[in-house]
């Protein structure tokens, strides 16, 4: 059950809004960094999973690159030129309307990549990608991962099913999103950060979560306090440290259970997108 609504943080500094966070530009050649390729890609398990044959092709064009906060990998409709593969940073996705407003509906952590459906069939991205935690990351050129998915069977299993795995991430969120509480929302937003971030604490301001949570920042500042009131969460100057872990996962409504169980199928071999646990729900005959 949501735990009762109480109020946090009024009166907290603010830092920089999402709108300025946004202009940055993320994809730029300066962001390039020395190369370490090789040992670097074995962070993201995507990567890792893949042949070896294709893994020797592809480590020797890997790119590092550290990219901030808020940073804009590439806008909805952007052509893409590299496939991004998160090593410790999370890529958000996010839906853009015509007036410009964004709901996020889908991140990429270690265990995927940004840019593949661009490598299988096209160059442009549907989404707004943007830098949800700062990290580390890798970046390949399209040109390499559509030669690799034309000519290996594994590549294309591979790269299809993880695809489809992102879907029902992307998916379970619209749900999510129309069927859920703020505060149950908030809450798996907040286990998904806290799994990619190692247990550090959160770099989040109240008005970042009302973007990516598609809410208003008051909604979120009531959801917060009622986490930190129940002991789940401590705020303090826009950093989050997630302080009952079990109690945030009670906390959460089940979607944060479903897309995880369905993450965690997908990586363990064999590779390939699974059904997963669906009681409670409806199963396709």
């Amino acid at each position: 059950m949501p735990r009762e609504n109480l109020l946090i943080g009024a009166g907290l500094p603010i830092r920089p809004s999402f709108e300025s966070l946004k202009r940055r530009s993320a994809a730029s050649d300066n962001a390039v960094m020395p190369k370490g390729k090789k040992a670097a890609a074995r962070t993201n398990r995507l990567l890792g999973a893949l042949e070896t044959a294709s893994r020797k092709r592809i480590d020797a064009h890997l790119e590092p690159i550290t990219l901030k906060l808020g940073a804009v990998v590439c806008e909805a409709g952007g052509l893409l030129k590299h496939a991004y593969f998160p090593q410790g940073n999370v890529l958000s996705l996010l839906t853009v309307l015509e007036n410009g407003s964004a709901i996020e509906t889908a991140n990429i952590g270690r265990e995927g990549a940004f840019g593949l459906f661009a490598a299988m069939y096209s160059r442009v991205s549907f989404n707004r990608c943007l830098v949800q935690l700062e990290g580390a990351m890798v970046r390949c050129p399209i040109e390499l991962l559509q030669s690799e998915f034309e000519h290996s069977e594994q590549v294309r299993d591979l790269f299809v099913s993880y695809s489809e795995t992102l879907l029902s991430q992307v998916q379970q969120t619209v749900a999510c999103n129309a069927m859920h509480t703020t505060e149950e929302r908030m809450c798996r937003w907040l286990l998904m950060m806290h799994d990619r971030a190692d247990g550090e604490a959160l770099p989040y301001t109240h008005e970042f979560l009302s973007h990516m949570l598609g809410t208003n920042r008051k909604s979120v500042t009531l959801a917060a306090l009622s986490m930190q009131s129940a002991g789940l969460i401590s705020y303090r100057r826009g950093r989050i440290q997630v302080l009952d872990r079990p109690g945030l996962e009670e906390a959460a409504c089940e979607c944060y259970a479903i897309v995880k169980e369905r993450f965690d199928a997908f990586l363990t071999p064999p590779l390939t997108a699974v059904q997963g646990d669906t009681k409670g729900r409806s199963k396709a005959t």
